[in-house]
């Protein structure tokens, strides 16, 4: 693994995006402990596209038009989704839901918000081999390590970012107001994103 391995991939994470936008919203809903939970759930939505470009699934993405527009579209109407209930809520959390399942919907939200976006996949199908040496002797092996590497960095940026946003939350709270201004711009980021996407080209 190479310094510029590590400094590309500290760059392309700590530039915001889906997922640090999920994680600061919860974040400010939940506190620290939604934080690590959106952070962790992101991560772990990284592994389907990491798959995907180590088992060449990635290349049948970026060949098959109608596959990709399909998940594209699927991405779309999820986060115009997401968008729409923050616009709504008051707080990004439920306080009477049961911690445990409070914990599941949360890493479902992060995953999701990751796995429909078919640009990830055709990103890593791009990225990761640029650090795989030709005459390595186990490719996969190599990319796997990368792939590690590269959640933990993920890991590590989100979570900071929601632990930052975290200690804004009590001032909001006791604000209904600054938190449904709040929110009301997260769901503004969501709408970005979601045109950024619907104008991405394969």
């Amino acid at each position: 693994m190479s310094l510029d391995f590590l400094l590309t991939t500290l760059i392309i994470v700590a530039t915001p995006g889906t997922g640090a936008l999920y994680t600061l919203a919860a974040a400010l809903g939940g506190g620290r402990r939604s934080a690590v939970i959106a952070a962790f759930g992101c991560t772990l939505g990284i592994i389907p596209h990491m798959l995907a470009a180590a088992l060449g699934l990635a290349a049948l993405v970026a060949a098959e038009p109608r596959l990709f527009e399909l998940i594209r579209f699927a991405g779309i109407a999820y986060l115009i989704w997401m968008a729409i209930g923050l616009w709504r809520s008051g707080l990004a959390a439920d306080p009477a839901a049961e911690p445990r399942h409070e914990a599941w919907r949360i890493i479902r939200k992060a995953v999701l918000i990751n796995l429909l976006n078919p640009k990830l996949s055709l990103f890593f199908l791009a990225f990761l081999p640029q650090f795989v040496d030709a005459a390595d002797p186990t490719p996969l092996t190599t990319m796997a390590g990368l792939s590690l590497v590269f959640m933990a960095v993920t890991f590590a940026v989100f979570a900071l970012y929601g632990m930052a946003a975290a200690t804004m939350r009590q001032g909001l709270v006791t604000r209904p107001h600054r938190m449904r201004v709040v929110n009301r711009l997260l769901a503004g980021g969501f709408l970005l994103m979601a045109g950024k996407l619907a104008l991405a080209q394969r």
